[in-house]
């Protein structure tokens, strides 16, 4: 026969398990929703990756300029048609700011698209070569005062490289580099 603490006991994992039951209906419920949302983010950042690249090729073309120039002559011949007025100015003011506005966030887009490309190039190559010093791959994580104890040490390095006559300078005339044997 069951005692009054084994049924207060197994009421208690009855309501234990249905409390984990619900906790993790929450959470997978939770897990769903921020799984929803990053999927629109990254769809979102793929469709504004694609738009920056597409733009920056053809925004920064030579037919692009042309045709800004093309718009602002439009506007300077328009001027005695409008008297030169206010709002004839404003138009012009209005459109060239709106542009740059827009322009900054496509031109940062594709510079750190680039920059990240070039960091990541460069790290393969620091791997790669035997003697390269893997410190130096992401470089561009350390703070300025990192950056200038070893921009110092590349300074130092560079003027025993050019006090030691053995080692090959940068400044070392191409023809003598050239001739000598190797």
């Amino acid at each position: 026969m069951k005692g009054p603490a084994s049924s207060v006991r197994a009421v208690s994992e009855s309501r234990a398990k249905s409390y984990g039951t619900i906790v993790n209906k929450t959470q997978t419920e939770e897990l769903k929703q921020h799984e929803q949302e990053s999927d629109f983010l990254c769809v979102v950042s793929d469709a504004f990756r694609v738009f920056a690249q597409r733009s920056a090729t053809m925004l920064g073309s030579a037919w692009a300029f042309s045709v800004a120039v093309l718009v602002i002559l439009v506007w300077l011949l328009t001027g005695p048609m409008f008297h030169f007025s206010d709002t004839w100015q404003l138009i012009i003011n209005t459109a060239t700011t709106v542009i740059t506005f827009l322009m900054v966030f496509l031109i940062q887009n594709t510079q750190n698209r680039d920059a990240k490309a070039m960091h990541l190039k460069l790290d393969e190559l620091i791997r790669a070569i035997k003697n390269a010093r893997n410190e130096l791959v992401d470089l561009e994580e350390l703070s300025d005062e990192e950056l200038k104890k070893l921009e110092e040490q590349f300074r130092n390095m560079r003027k025993r490289a050019e006090n030691d006559e053995t080692s090959p300078s940068r400044h070392a005339d191409p023809v003598e580099d050239a001739a000598s044997p190797r």
